[in-house]
């Protein structure tokens, strides 16, 4: 049975972000929100934890993961940042785009992309993901939580409760949110190429 934290969306309760760490640190799996409407993640270097992950979306270990950041600084420890794609990055961070970088030894082997050595990489918009991102200390290795049969990230955690509570370790309450896909851009080559439109603005990039 999972542990269901209602955190306040504008003043995350350090005490429950500090219990939430404390759960993934100890292999757990976790529900929480972001400002591209709900997200699974856990522990990036937890094998099991994302085995178990992996079985509750009904996904293969190479599916496209994200390492989900708390600012700039941890970005560039796990991804090839130049100073190009540096500024574009600064300008656009936190909001809803995901980034496709080529990723640094710091990235385990089994979340980087096998032919192209890339992973996913983001700066949510979110207080509660900040919050808990801040908390943890590392990237968490993360996924939108779109369940078998759906198109969108799930955006009602009461629901979420209902179908996932014997599955994960806890279900971080942070109100309903919207069904917004983030704009991923690709910048592993050394320019930027929108490979999915979604709610972050595209001609930034042009």
């Amino acid at each position: 049975m999972s542990q269901f934290f209602y955190i306040h969306p504008d003043n995350p309760q350090q005490r429950l972000l500090r219990q939430a760490c404390d759960l993934i640190r100890n292999g757990g799996v976790v529900v929480y929100p972001t400002d591209s409407g709900y997200a699974i993640g856990c522990q990036m270097d937890d094998k099991n934890a994302l085995e178990r992950l992996c079985r509750i979306r009904q996904i293969e270990k190479e599916h496209k993961f994200t390492l989900m950041c708390k600012d700039m600084s941890e970005l560039s420890i796990y991804a090839k940042v130049d100073n190009q794609a540096f500024r574009q990055i600064k300008n656009n961070t936190p909001g809803p785009y995901t980034f496709v970088l080529k990723a640094t030894k710091e990235v385990p082997n089994r979340l980087q992309n096998p032919k192209r050595k890339t992973i996913g990489i983001r700066v949510p918009a979110n207080n509660i993901a900040l919050g808990l991102l801040q908390e943890f200390g590392e990237p968490l290795m993360s996924t939108s939580l779109i369940l078998p049969g759906n198109n969108f990230a799930e955006s009602d955690p009461d629901e979420i409760r209902d179908k996932l509570e014997k599955q994960v370790d806890l279900i971080i309450h942070g109100g309903f949110l919207g069904q917004h896909l983030t704009t991923v851009v690709d910048m592993s080559e050394g320019y930027a190429e929108v490979i999915r439109h979604g709610s972050g603005d595209v001609s930034v990039f042009g």
